[in-house]
């Protein structure tokens, strides 16, 4: 019996997609979700077996909710292109989905950023609901970026990591995080976020606070104090557009 459906958003992945669904080949079936790539993103995920449909982008919760409805199998497994799922975890993972009474499973995950495996400031263990039953679960649509998945029922948790090549450069992570902040500054409308005159100075010192110092990123040295000023920086234009505009609802 199928049991696992290996799913991967992707737009422009060229360079990522090869390696990532090499390591999926151990799911029943595979399924790419493409949203307009103008590489070779298609072409490298049929060649490697992965069946490809194509929906348009809106926002990552409305992109995984029409993937959830192309799955044909009990579970489901979601995977972004710049993440690899080692031997361990795909082991794991066929281990967890005989188990009965479980409609989610939550994977560990390893974040490496500009060559460094980040332990710290809220990076690690980083778990994600990534595992689930596909007719017991949905995106709550106000979290357009950084979903969340409601799972109807029990979850567990896995003990092996996925892993994650977050950013390869300081300049990646820069060009993301201005590429994603109208989806950042959309959701905090739609969830009721309310800036005041000094909430672009006040975010991002509490933000700089959180994951420097209270979750320890300094461990992590001249990585974690750069992801800390660049976090703080992000909410900092997060809260300066919320408060100088509406931000308009799709």
């Amino acid at each position: 019996m199928e049991r696992v459906t290996a799913i991967v958003l992707t737009l422009n992945e060229e360079k990522e997609i090869a390696e990532c669904l090499r390591t999926l080949l151990w799911a029943d079936e595979i399924v790419v979700l493409d949203s307009g790539s103008q590489d070779r993103t298609v072409e490298i995920a049929r060649d490697l077996g992965a069946k490809v449909f194509f929906h348009p982008f809106r926002n990552y919760a409305d992109q995984r909710n029409h993937a959830l409805g192309l799955v044909r199998t009990e579970w489901v497994l979601f995977v972004d292109a710049d993440e690899r799922v080692p031997p361990e975890l795909a082991e794991e993972i066929r281990e967890a989905v005989e188990e009965e009474g479980f409609c989610g499973w939550w994977i560990p995950r390893k974040n490496y950023i500009c060559g460094r495996w980040i332990q710290h400031g809220g990076w690690y263990p980083d778990y994600q609901l990534r595992l689930m039953r596909p007719q017991k679960a949905y995106y709550n649509p106000v979290w357009e970026l950084h979903e969340i998945v409601v799972v109807e029922g029990e979850t567990g948790y896995l003990r092996h990591h996925l892993i994650h090549y977050n950013y390869r450069t300081w300049g990646e992570f820069i060009a993301r995080q201005r590429a994603y902040l109208p989806l950042e500054v959309r959701t905090l409308y739609k969830r009721g976020m309310k800036a005041k005159i000094w909430s672009p100075l006040s975010m991002p010192l509490r933000e700089f606070w959180r994951r420097y110092l209270r979750l320890e990123g300094y461990k992590d040295g001249l990585h974690g104090l750069i992801l800390a000023c660049l976090m703080a920086f992000y909410t900092m234009m997060a809260y300066t557009c919320l408060l100088l505009s509406k931000p308009e609802i799709k």
